[in-house]
Formats: structure tokens, C-alpha cells, sequence
């Protein structure tokens, strides 16, 4: 392995979405993952299908395409720390790792006396990054937590969709892969700070914080007037024109952000005198009549066709693009040649490799990473008790026996 985080090891406790972001980031940049599963089952998006990989024969394999999505560059450990003889290993393993990450409910971990306040005093160096709901505190800490609730508890859905529908969620859960970002960049603070002092610390995360923070522009935008942002389907509440439009042969994106390129728009439009009117000269005068210039730019560009009006204001210097379907994305040029598509190697797979998305951090030095594929469920359990433990092969085949791994 190389990269920034070589020589970080990561005991992973984390499963489905949030937590397993976050430690794909940390492999990506060259830390060792363990991911920790249990004996049998594994994560429960190995489950989440179809899709699933196929095999030689066409057949469904054990390996979901939701799994796969946020699982290489890990190890698979199968470890079941429901047992006292699983919690002992747990923390020989603990104590050989630097961060530990894990989003249970609040009290799980407590249950299986691997909580932060019940081992922080026995590894002090030891960065603990606790995904949940609603974080440690607080009076929903309890509760579970899931993305949808957060998306909807924390605004994010009040304003997305057209406002003569039903409120929508984001068509991924953004809320869970925010969050697993944001503890990358937890754990990289707490990383320093360790550097600094030798003390770790615990890294508290929570889905509906991580929504809320991420409200941004929409949330200054009631914080500053008072007044609740309403659903304004693809159209900007603060820029126009900025929205999907129609033209001759279907639809394109029109994202002026400044009045100069408003002006180009206008102009390659044939309509110059709208960059001249009063109501529209301006962005905040476009903003308080958009009924009316949206009214007026949909007549004018469902007349030409969408390479007609994507060709010529890109020449113009004026934001347009596509609205591409999924497979229209991964055969973009740019999407490629920024290897956003990476294709690894895999035991199951019929052909030999699976398809991935690629980490999107482009580093001069130490650029990201894939040496893994997505493990197979206690693929490297085995190896890691080995190198990790020491433990002989009479021991480990007692810990099978014992459905402890």
C-alpha cells in the first residue's frame, strides 16, 4: 500500500453506507482497513440486491452492487463481538490500530463493552469516530437514525422537488455519504492533533448535523430573512436564470451566474434588449421577475436544438450542459479521462473484474490507491489473525468451531 495514509491502521466496525464512505476514503489514501463482519452474515448490503455480481455461469453471486460501491480497499475480518472471547479479540486488534471506526446505535457498543468511555483510558492514542442518527447527545440520541429521516428531519427535502408534488428526497443517500466525508475529515484532524499531543479523542458524527450543515446557502437564506425557503423544483432561489430548460429535441441546463453572462446569453438568443431591461439588466431584478424571463427564455430555446444551444454559449464563455442519464455519465470524456470509472479485479466475478467509481482526490505526491478489490465476507480474516495476532492455526480453527470468527 501507499499513499498519505500508509502506515494509519483502521479498525473498521462500520457497515452499510455512512461509516463504510469514510473508510473506503481512508484505504483510498493508503491506510490499512479492517472490516470488521459478522460471522455468516457481513455487512447487510451484501444482501442489498440485485443487482449482484455475476459469475461465470450468469449467476447471481454474494456481492451486491451496493456493497461494492463503498467496500474496496479493505480486509475482511469475520468477528462476532456479541462473545466475550470475540470483545478479547476485538481490542488485540484495537490496540494495534490507530482509528476505530464504528456507527451502532448509542449504547451498542456499550453492550459489547467496546464503547469509547469503556476503552479510551486502555488506548490513549486512539482516535474513535462514532457514526449515528443523532449523535452521543442530546435527546434523540437514542433513537435510530437513517438517511431518509435525516433528509427529512433536517430540511433538505422541504426543498427539493417541484413544488406541486409531494416533497422529495435526493435520489442517493447524500445525507450518509456526506456524513462518511465529514468523518474523513474528523479523523484527519484528530490524526494531527494526536500528532501533536500523543492523545486521541473522540470523533462524534451525526447524520442529521451532517444535513443541517449542509443546508448552506438555503439555510443563511431563512437565517438571514426569516422567511422559509420553498420548493422551487430545479430553479436557484437566488440566481435566474439557473434551472433546466426545454429546447426543440428536449431539455438542457442554463446556469448563468453573473449579469455579463446573462448578457451573452441574451445576445446569442436573439434577444439583446432583455441584457437592456430593467427587470432582468440584473440578478436581483431577474430573481423578483423570473416568472415572467423564464416565461420568455422557454419560448425562445425549445426553437433550437440542445447541441445547437450547448455548442454555442459553451463557445460564449455561458454555463450550459446535459442532463445525462446514468450510463451517458460513465462514457463522458471527461468523466473517463479523470478515471472516475476504474475497473479491478475480482474472485467472483464472470469476467474477471468489477466496475467502480473512482475517489474523486487528485493528489501530485500521493495520489489515491486501488489495491483491493471490495473483500469477500472473512476473506482476510485468517490472514490478518496471523499477522496481526500471531495466533497458530490450532487457534484459529478454536475460534471456528466457537463461531466466534
Amino acid at each position: 500500500m501507499s499513499g498519505p495514509l500508509s502506515g494509519i491502521r483502521v479498525f473498521d466496525l462500520s457497515r452499510i453506507l455512512a461509516g463504510p464512505t469514510a473508510t473506503q476514503i481512508l484505504g483510498d489514501l493508503g491506510a490499512d482497513v479492517i472490516k470488521i463482519e459478522r460471522p455468516g452474515q457481513g455487512d447487510d448490503t451484501r444482501k442489498w440486491g440485485p443487482p449482484f455480481v455475476k459469475d461465470t455461469a450468469g449467476h447471481d453471486t454474494s456481492e451486491s452492487a451496493y456493497y461494492l460501491s463503498v467496500n474496496r480497499n479493505k480486509r475482511s475480518v469475520t468477528l462476532d463481538v456479541a462473545q466475550p472471547e470475540g470483545q478479547e479479540i476485538a481490542k488485540l486488534l484495537i490496540a494495534r490500530c490507530d482509528v476505530f471506526v464504528e456507527n451502532f446505535k448509542v449504547g451498542d457498543m456499550a453492550r459489547y463493552n467496546l464503547a469509547y468511555e469503556q476503552i479510551k483510558y486502555d488506548f490513549p492514542r486512539l482516535i474513535y469516530c462514532s457514526i449515528t442518527g443523532f449523535g452521543q447527545t442530546g435527546p434523540y440520541a437514542p433513537r435510530a437514525g437513517y438517511d431518509f429521516l435525516a433528509q427529512g428531519m433536517g430540511g433538505i427535502m422541504s426543498v427539493t422537488g417541484d413544488p406541486s408534488t409531494a416533497p422529495q428526497k435526493v435520489g442517493v443517500a447524500v445525507t450518509d455519504i456526506i456524513c462518511g466525508i465529514y468523518s474523513v475529515v474528523g479523523i484527519l484532524a484528530a490524526l494531527q492533533h494526536r500528532h501533536l499531543t500523543g492523545r486521541g479523542q473522540l470523533v462524534d458524527l451525526a447524520l442529521l448535523d451532517t444535513q443541517v450543515s449542509w443546508l448552506a446557502n438555503i439555510g443563511l437564506q431563512y437565517l438571514t430573512s426569516g422567511q422559509v425557503p420553498k420548493r422551487l423544483g430545479n430553479e436557484h432561489p437566488s440566481i435566474v436564470p439557473y434551472s433546466v430548460v426545454p429546447c426543440s429535441d428536449g431539455f438542457f441546463i442554463l446556469a448563468v451566474g453573473n449579469d455579463s453572462q446573462f448578457e451573452k446569453f441574451a445576445k446569442f438568443a436573439g434577444k439583446p434588449d432583455w441584457a437592456e431591461d430593467d427587470k432582468f439588466k440584473t440578478n436581483p431584478a431577474r430573481v423578483r421577475n423570473r416568472v415572467e424571463l423564464y416565461g420568455l427564455i422557454h419560448e425562445v430555446t425549445s426553437r433550437k436544438s440542445q447541441a445547437y444551444w450547448i455548442e454555442g454559449l459553451t463557445e460564449r464563455g455561458v454555463p450550459c450542459g446535459p442532463v445525462n442519464n446514468v450510463d451517458q455519465v460513465f462514457q463522458d470524456p471527461q468523466v473517463l479521462f479523470r478515471g472516475m470509472k476504474v475497473s479491478m479485479p475480482h474472485p467472483l466475478a464472470g469476467k474477471g473484474t468489477v466496475d467502480l467509481i473512482g475517489n474523486p482526490i487528485k493528489l501530485s505526491e500521493t495520489p489515491v490507491d486501488y489495491h483491493l478489490p471490495p473483500p469477500i465476507c472473512g476473506q482476510h480474516t485468517e490472514q490478518v489473525l496471523r499477522e496481526m495476532l500471531h495466533l497458530r492455526d490450532d487457534e484459529i480453527a478454536s475460534l471456528r468451531a466457537k463461531k466466534v470468527i
